[in-house]
């Protein structure tokens, strides 16, 4: 099992290195850095405009090529180039994954949770009220942007505020500059502050994986080792429990990994209507800004994240399924 999670991740090393090179040789063929110069008025001179382009290591007059290269090995020293407000990439990297993390991360986790529980439940209770009752609020919430789901929750958090005359949800910003400075008042205004955000990816995510647990469990209940463990005398719930949904995970595992390490990347809207300085909002600002750096370095954490959840998602694949293993 060792030398097989060894191989997938020099795999994923690979694949992560091969990915990050194009973006950046994407962003440096697509943006155009030189455009905020000549925006302005009057136009600076072009040996100033050249010197921060070669400080930025973004100049296009050195090919293409040799600024990939010089790019990808400094990433080795942990240098990714500089914005172009001349803040270091890596800081602002380490700054929004920070942020981006503190807001998926719980709701991915309640998300894949609920929606295992409810796609098993659905699988074992099928075409009765119940999963026809999944199944629609499932396509309901598949119909909604999340940006939809997002706003329709802040009116809902705006009246219950008002009726209760308090304001108990607060969904602008991380955190309220206002909060007393003691542990509990800033753990809770922080609670206050993710609790809608968290509640839509909880929804979002809970909605497909639902779906996904549902038809993975439907293909095992008719499986002959349901029929053999309960030829054995075990029930019907312990039979699906001990065995069938054992099963039905595996390529659920996978699907998690992916879906999180993507969450980012699909999360900037998200980001922009709760005003989270994240990683969604940093790779739109980056190519608005014609950032080039800060685009290949959004990019380059998205490939790391999902360089990791692919070993996770390899590790628990090896857990449930013992074939892996041999």
């Amino acid at each position: 099992m060792t030398l097989y999670i060894v191989r997938r991740i020099i795999n994923y090393l690979i694949l992560t290195a091969v990915a990050s090179s194009l973006a950046y040789m994407l962003a440096s063929v697509g943006l155009n850095p030189v455009w905020q110069f000549e925006s302005r008025h009057p136009r600076p001179p072009q040996s100033s405009i050249d010197q921060l382009l070669n400080t930025w290591g973004v100049n296009p007059q050195v090919p293409l090529i040799q600024r990939t290269w010089t790019w990808f090995i400094n990433i080795f020293h942990g240098d990714l180039g500089l914005t172009v407000a001349n803040h270091p990439v890596s800081q602002q990297l380490a700054v929004r994954a920070g942020v981006s993390l503190q807001l998926l991360l719980v709701g991915s986790i309640l998300g894949a949770v609920l929606g295992v529980i409810l796609g098993v439940w659905g699988a074992v209770r099928q075409y009765k009220l119940s999963d026809q009752v999944v199944t629609t609020l499932s396509y309901i919430v598949f119909a909604t942007p999340i940006f939809v789901m997002a706003i329709l929750l802040m009116i809902l958090a705006t009246e219950l505020n008002n009726l209760l005359g308090v304001q108990l949800i607060t969904f602008s910003g991380q955190y309220s500059a206002s909060a007393a400075p003691d542990f509990w008042s800033q753990f809770w205004d922080r609670v206050s502050h993710a609790l809608l955000p968290t509640i839509v990816l909880a929804i979002a995510g809970a909605a497909s994986y639902s779906r996904y647990q549902r038809n993975a469990m439907l293909d095992v209940l008719g499986a002959d080792y349901i029929r053999t463990a309960r030829s054995k005398g075990r029930t019907r719930g312990s039979a699906l429990v001990r065995h069938g949904v054992r099963i039905a995970l595996i390529p659920m595992s996978t699907f998690f990994a992916y879906s999180f390490g993507t969450l980012v990347a699909g999360s900037a809207m998200l980001e922009i209507v709760f005003s989270w300085h994240g990683m969604g909002e940093l790779a739109i600002t980056s190519i608005q800004q014609n950032d080039i750096n800060s685009v290949a370095g959004s990019t380059l954490f998205v490939a790391i994240l999902i360089l990791c959840s692919s070993t996770l998602s390899e590790i628990l694949y090896a857990a449930l399924d013992p074939r892996v293993r041999r």
